[in-house]
């Protein structure tokens, strides 16, 4: 029998920490985590965001995963910057099917100061809703995360996807650097960071506890990790990807839980293809967010009556926003 209380839940959890928590039986991993879990949450709530694309292709870089960059043939047509109308309506869509964080997506390598106005615009009338706000906005420059803080930001979403070393088979027109040198600005401004990243890359299982092992070491640690399985969308170069084994992303989902106990671990892309035994193990291993809705940017996700199904019958039930700040915007 494995002696769970062994294992210093203070320690610093490095690349070999985190390898040996994959390794574990799966049956006591849950138990860690699911123990780790309750020790910080209540562990039948489940925080629900919603993700909107506001600014939908034509993103120069290459991110082999990503259907959005203009030097793939996904068939993804370039759109412009959606107007603050149509933003705030889908917000308010949102919140009224029970999301408490609205999340909007911009497909560039970074936004230029004129763009960011029009974003900043979004934050401040999304907030004004009493909701929590987050974006994603590609790679900032200096005094942008300032900006997007006095506009009322909660979250700043910026992933670092996969391991160090394994990286640039990934992505070749950014550096892991530059991801890190973006949540250092977030940090600076008092954004809070959402930032987790992809499995199913080809990557090995040492590389998915290195990067773990990297998202657990962020000081302070992300309040928002969200944990993707690769959506294989054709055209992109890892649309031939072997699929990872459910079970693994099971296991990914708890080591996560039990190296960052005080984080929400989001279920994100590819939720829709785990189906609900599999989401509802994740639920067990420690995940506590979801994106809600049917579409996640540009990929499918399940729609909103099939969560509250699956919420139904796992008896999970909604968090509610907590230390909403709207009456200062």
């Amino acid at each position: 029998m494995t002696d769970l209380s062994a294992i210093n839940p203070a320690q610093t959890w490095d690349q070999a920490a985190i390898e040996a928590l994959f390794e574990l039986p799966f049956n006591d991993l849950l138990f860690r985590a699911q123990t780790v879990h309750r020790a910080h949450f209540d562990a039948n709530t489940v925080q629900m965001s919603t993700l909107l694309s506001v600014k939908t292709g034509g993103c120069s870089e290459d991110c082999g995963y990503c259907s959005q960059s203009a030097r793939h043939d996904t068939g993804l047509e370039r759109e412009r910057l959606l107007d603050v109308a149509e933003v705030v309506s889908a917000a308010q869509a949102a919140k009224a099917s029970g999301a408490t964080r609205f999340c909007m997506g911009a497909a560039w390598r970074g936004p230029k100061d004129r763009d960011l106005d029009g974003v900043i615009d979004m934050v401040r009338q999304v907030k004004a809703l009493g909701m929590e706000t987050c974006v994603t906005l590609g790679m900032l420059q200096a005094g942008q995360a300032a900006k997007l803080k006095a506009a009322g930001l909660d979250y700043y979403n910026h992933n670092l996807d996969t391991a160090p070393e394994f990286y640039d088979q990934v992505v070749t027109t950014h550096t892991y650097e530059d991801r890190l040198d973006t949540l250092s600005q977030v940090r600076e401004a008092g954004i809070s960071v959402c930032c987790g990243g992809i499995v199913g890359l080809g990557e090995s299982r040492a590389m998915r506890a290195r990067l773990i092992a990297e998202l657990a070491r962020l000081d302070p640690q992300p309040e928002s990790v969200p944990i993707n399985k690769l959506v294989k969308v054709p055209g992109t170069p890892l649309a031939a990807e072997a699929d990872l084994d459910p079970l693994e992303f099971v296991r990914t989902i708890a080591v996560a839980r039990i190296a960052m106990p005080a984080s929400h671990v989001r279920l994100s892309a590819g939720r829709r293809e785990l189906g609900e035994a599999v989401q509802a193990l994740c639920f067990l291993a420690g995940a506590n967010s979801i994106f809600y809705g049917d579409k996640l940017l540009t990929t499918g996700n399940p729609d909103v009556e099939a969560d509250q199904a699956l919420f139904a019958k796992l008896g999970l039930r909604p968090e509610p926003v907590k230390g909403c700040r709207c009456a200062e915007t």
